[in-house]
Parts: structure tokens; C-alpha cells; sequence
């Protein structure tokens, strides 16, 4: 089965519903010239200044793949041309007390600019060996 396959999407979902995970989120990372795209919370959001790659919440009635498609598209204007590998799971505690699961995917874009914030304060192309200010998890997910 493949990232990309309905059955291995649907089954990450089944899998976190089945381990009590109640929201979900769908994020990409996005490599281009041996750097990685990361954006930064606004300072008054929840985790605010925390720098994170573009993802967003899976919406009622949305596949994560479509969730993926559109976040990545609403916040930083690009465009993805293709999902290249499922790159694992991480869970957090939510600004409303619960637990989210993040789905993390490797992915291509069909240009790497411009960058269009639409939700963050800034974004940078960082090294894996020098990022800001991310989370645990996300340092984990970006140093593999």
C-alpha cells in the first residue's frame, strides 16, 4: 500500500479514532534544496512563535490527503504536485485540552515560490541542523 492509497489514509484515521485521538491534522513537508520549509505561529495563536511545517486541521467530511491538498495550499500559497511518502505520526496536546494526531507527508510542490502567508507571521528554508524554535516532535520528524 501506498501513502496516497484510500485504504492506508482511511486506516491512519481508524487507527487514531481506535486510540482515542479525537482531532487530526495533515501536514507537509516540504524540502527544496536540502531545506525544509517551516512557518511561524502568529504570537497571540495557541503555541505562538513555535515554528512548524504547513498543516492544518482535517475538516469534517475530509480525506487527511485533502486536508493536505488544501492546508498546504492555504498556508504558504504553494501548490503540491505530488506526495512522496508518509513520513509517520506525532500526538499533542490541543489548545481545547485534547489529544491531536499529526500526519505527517513528505511532499513535492510545483514551485518552491513565493511563499503566501496567509495564517503565520514568517517563514524560512532551514537545515535540519539548524532550526529555530520548533517543537520536540518536529525536530524529531525533521532530523530522521
Amino acid at each position: 500500500m501506498t501513502a496516497t492509497s484510500p485504504e492506508f489514509v482511511a486506516g491512519l484515521r481508524a487507527d487514531a479514532e481506535a486510540a482515542g485521538i479525537t482531532g487530526f491534522v495533515a501536514a507537509a513537508v516540504i524540502r527544496h534544496n536540502g531545506r525544509t520549509l517551516l512557518v511561524r505561529r502568529n504570537p497571540d495563536d495557541y503555541m505562538g512563535g513555535l515554528w512548524e511545517v504547513p498543516s492544518g486541521t482535517v475538516e469534517p467530511g475530509e480525506t487527511v490527503l485533502e486536508a493536505l491538498y488544501r492546508e498546504t495550499t492555504e498556508e504558504s500559497g504553494l501548490t503540491i504536485s505530488q506526495v512522496t511518502d508518509f513520513l509517520g505520526h506525532f500526538d499533542y496536546r490541543n489548545s481545547w485540552g485534547g489529544t491531536t494526531r499529526q500526519f505527517n507527508f513528505a511532499v513535492t510542490v510545483e514551485k518552491a515560490e513565493p511563499i503566501v502567508l496567509t495564517e503565520h507571521d514568517a517563514h524560512q528554508w532551514a537545515l535540519p541542523g539548524e532550526l529555530p524554535e520548533v517543537s520536540d516532535a518536529v525536530r524529531q520528524l525533521l532530523t530522521r
